[in-house]
């Protein structure tokens, strides 16, 4: 019986549209910024954050898919409902508010981490030593180039952080075809 091998994509922010929005930190209604603004890529389910508002560094082009400050992914409520339709367990979208632009977009939040990274197949990892003295992070991934992941650990997983690595978020071939058929801007993928 042939096994249909999943294919998994690293989706991130196409950073050579001409005139593209930047987006920054996201704040809290007040205008300050969020206490820890490393949660969005964490790979967890987050509390009710309030009202949330996202400063434009550079104003320009609104993109259905963007990352703010600290790889938050901010997505356009298109894409946030395309995700929630095929992924529901698995992602998490937090209504935003754009200076400038009164449509809805939402930060996205993707609610798990998997231990998945292939160490052999990746084409260089490196990782933190004594030597690097910061005892906390030794051990874990400093820098990595080529990831690949492990399919096999994924599971049923679409939408997720792969746990050493969690900067990068992960989706499933389905996801990225649904994004590419409806035409989603600001959209990256690459294999891993």
């Amino acid at each position: 019986m042939a096994h249909m091998v999943r294919r998994y994509f690293d989706l991130s922010d196409d950073m050579t549209i001409p005139g593209r929005w930047v987006l920054g930190t996201p704040t809290d209604a007040q205008g300050r910024e969020v206490d820890d603004p490393w949660m969005f890529y964490r790979g967890q389910q987050l509390p009710d954050l309030g009202r949330l508002k996202l400063p434009m560094d550079v104003p320009g082009r609104a993109l259905d898919f963007s990352q703010a400050a600290f790889a938050a992914p901010v997505v356009h409520a298109r894409v946030a409902s395309v995700l929630t339709e095929l992924a529901p367990e698995e992602v998490q979208t937090l209504p935003v508010e754009i200076e400038g632009h009164p449509e809805p977009f939402f930060i996205l939040v993707a609610t798990q981490l998997i231990q998945c990274i292939d160490e052999k197949a990746t084409e260089e990892l490196q990782k933190w030593t004594p030597e690097d003295g910061r005892p906390e992070k030794v051990g874990k991934y400093r820098d990595i180039w080529g990831m690949r992941i492990n399919a096999a650990q994924v599971g049923d997983a679409k939408v997720f952080r792969a746990w050493g690595w969690p900067i990068v978020l992960i989706v499933r071939e389905e996801i990225r075809d649904a994004l590419e058929r409806m035409g989603a801007t600001g959209t990256k993928f690459e294999e891993v």
